[in-house]
């Protein structure tokens, strides 16, 4: 909050910019009031908190301008995997606002937005998953002190989303989706309801973290979403694929070669599995879903939580807890009461 004091015959002003407290002498008492000077410095701030104090257009980047550094800091120098799912909620964005300054976005921009992604029949799941790329962003433009207003993400909000249900595969399910799987697409479903590997994981698994001999996948930190490294245990089902997969391995980097590019393997994975789950009946189903489905058997199968959740490569055990089912867990403890009884 501004400040206003006397210093001589004038008024000063004090107020925060960039983190810097600044003054700044407002005029003469002969000619304004303490009170005008006090709305002076609340407009100042105004200003400020909308990222348009002190600075000409030339200072702020277009949309279009600090994404390609964005993206370019992203890929190359965080090298974070899910670069591509960056990309492609930029390019939306950019469609509508791609040519406006960073402080020309407001809130509203970011409401009409929504309204034209939901009605070109966009899910809200994933409007909402593409504008939190767009908020970080905001804040990577901040940080670099090429923006200084308010984030428009943060005054707009993002919208509740209730994707709390998650697939479970049965096992009825399960042998009619390898039944109708080609061996590529067998060998991937197996490997991730074996080691409840996130679909990257296992997509760009490199032989250097794979260890037969101690029977252990050592993810790094840079391939896990968490970014955690882990240890993934490889069962006799896995080691079995990874066998077969080393005799044909003829000097390629991952473990499953499927296209030369990794935009290219997500894009055969994406195409053979819904193909596969479309020759097999099964609906609503998502590779993803194979996660849910290997950690819900682990916990159906009382295999602690802390354990299930150190396999999946959760940061907190809260995380684990949705695959639980905590009613059936309380009516199995009252019978034990019962028994002591």
């Amino acid at each position: 909050m501004g400040s206003v004091y006397a210093r001589g015959k004038s008024w000063v002003g004090q107020y925060t910019l960039r983190g810097e407290i600044v003054q700044k002498t407002l005029g003469k008492k002969s000619l304004i009031t303490k009170t005008m000077a006090r709305e002076m410095v609340k407009k100042i701030e105004q200003q400020i908190k909308l990222g348009q104090y002190g600075l000409v257009d030339a200072d702020i980047p277009i949309f279009d301008e600090i994404s390609k550094e964005y993206l370019y800091n992203q890929k190359e120098v965080k090298q974070i995997k899910s670069y591509g799912r960056s990309e492609q909620a930029i390019s939306h964005f950019s469609k509508l606002f791609g040519t406006k300054r960073l402080n020309e976005i407001s809130t509203s921009d970011i409401d009409i937005y929504k309204q034209r992604r939901l009605s070109e029949g966009i899910k809200m799941n994933t409007i909402v998953r593409d504008l939190v790329v767009i908020r970080h962003l905001f804040n990577y433009a901040y940080s670099r002190k090429k923006f200084f207003g308010r984030n428009p993400l943060s005054e707009s909000g993002l919208p509740q989303v209730n994707d709390k249900k998650k697939r479970v595969l049965t096992i009825q399910e399960q042998d009619l989706l390898l039944k109708q799987s080609s061996p590529d697409l067998r060998f991937i479903i197996t490997f991730a309801l074996n080691t409840c590997m996130r679909r990257d994981e296992v997509l760009f698994l490199d032989w250097e973290w794979v260890d037969l001999k101690e029977r252990y996948i050592n993810l790094p930190h840079t391939h896990s979403k968490s970014k955690k490294s882990r240890k993934v245990p490889i069962n006799n089902v896995v080691r079995k694929i990874l066998l077969e997969k080393k005799l044909q391995r003829d000097g390629y980097e991952y473990v499953f070669k499927l296209s030369d590019t990794n935009a290219g393997a997500r894009t055969w994975l994406q195409r053979e599995f819904r193909m596969a789950c479309k020759k097999a009946g099964i609906e609503g189903l998502r590779f993803h879903d194979l996660r849910h489905t290997a950690a819900t058997r682990l916990v159906e199968a009382n295999i602690p939580l802390h354990a299930v959740a150190e396999l999946l490569g959760h940061s907190s055990i809260r995380m684990t807890e949705r695959y639980s089912h905590p009613q059936e867990s309380v009516l199995r403890g009252s019978k034990v009461l019962a028994d002591f009884s």
